[in-house]
């Protein structure tokens, strides 16, 4: 009688902070929403992963085989090849991404002329709105080897053409500078949006004393950029296997010669799905994703609690 007195306290304690808070509730719902209808909802469809799926029979009237679709990933080497991809590629996008993105965010908060501020600010952050598709079409135009800008200098100059769509080690380094391209100006105004919620009196106070600009932004900025920085990273982390499809693919496309090393997790479940017809492997690699991420941020953030309590997220 205890726990279910202590159940009806605790449903009506809910009950009056949603009438309470009606509004609020109200303008939460549609994202409740999104997250049941797109996330939850879906998720018995992680059973795909475990049967020899059948379209007649639908998911649960196929024949269950337990592991053998993992076991088949493993087998053929494909597993390894594009976990390693998603990491490393991810890794990088992480690392130098808030690196260049702090100093971005760094000096055009030391920029004193408004306007230069301002254009700036949206020049730098005009790419994060540009579709990849247009960036892959942009990227064959440079790249091409009949008529690429790279391979029409290349010739005036006197030098033989570069194929760039036969060499995948050269479309690691590419693929990197259009991620962090694009996305430095998104991550840009977290950092910048930090920083100017700092006291400027802090500024003046260690402007008074004889800090050199390096000095604040040495000890002041970067340190109160901390737990912003460690936020984006296990945000990050989370989505640590997700590779950037639209970007792989629009860059990369079908070219199989490329996809020893610019094959990720994403582009390969993509093609198990709509070029081989293959349920069960795309959403055993989906699977595999999804519980690889959730034991990433798992981990990271105990370490982080262990380092720096205050900004673990749970």
């Amino acid at each position: 009688m205890g726990s279910l007195a202590r159940l009806m306290h605790t449903g009506g304690n809910i009950v009056r902070e949603i009438i309470k808070n009606k509004v609020l509730f109200l303008m939460l719902l549609p994202v409740i929403l999104y997250f049941v209808i797109f996330h939850y909802a879906v998720m018995p469809g992680a059973y795909v992963a475990f049967v020899d799926y059948n379209l007649n029979k639908g998911i649960f009237g196929s024949h269950f085989i337990g592991l053998k679709n993992f076991e088949f990933l493993v087998q053929n080497g494909d597993l390894w090849n594009i976990t390693k991809n998603t990491l490393l590629y991810n890794l990088v996008f992480l690392a130098l991404g808030n690196i260049i993105q702090i100093v971005f965010a760094i000096m055009l908060s030391e920029i004193s002329g408004k306007w230069f501020k301002k254009v700036s600010q949206s020049v730098i952050l005009l790419p994060n709105f540009i579709s990849m598709v247009i960036v892959g079409v942009f990227a064959y135009n440079i790249f091409n080897f009949n008529s690429g800008f790279i391979n029409t200098l290349l010739v005036n100059t006197g030098l033989d053409r570069y194929e760039f769509y036969s060499d995948p080690g050269i479309w690691k380094y590419i693929i990197v500078a259009f991620k962090i391209w694009a996305s430095t100006g998104y991550g840009m105004i977290v950092y910048l949006a930090t920083i100017t919620g700092i006291n400027h009196d802090l500024y003046e106070a260690a402007y008074m004393d004889g800090a050199t600009t390096w000095q604040r932004i040495r000890y002041m900025t970067l340190p109160i950029l901390k737990p912003t920085f460690i936020l984006l990273l296990l945000f990050g982390m989370g989505g640590i296997l997700k590779g950037s499809f639209d970007l792989f693919y629009n860059l990369i496309g079908t070219n199989s010669v490329l996809y020893p090393q610019t094959d990720i997790i994403d582009t390969y479940v993509f093609r198990s799905l709509v070029g081989q017809f293959n349920f069960s492997m795309g959403a055993a690699v989906g699977f595999y994703q999804s519980l690889f991420g959730l034991i990433l941020v798992l981990v990271v953030n105990f370490i982080v609690r262990k380092v720096e309590p205050d900004s673990a997220l749970f």
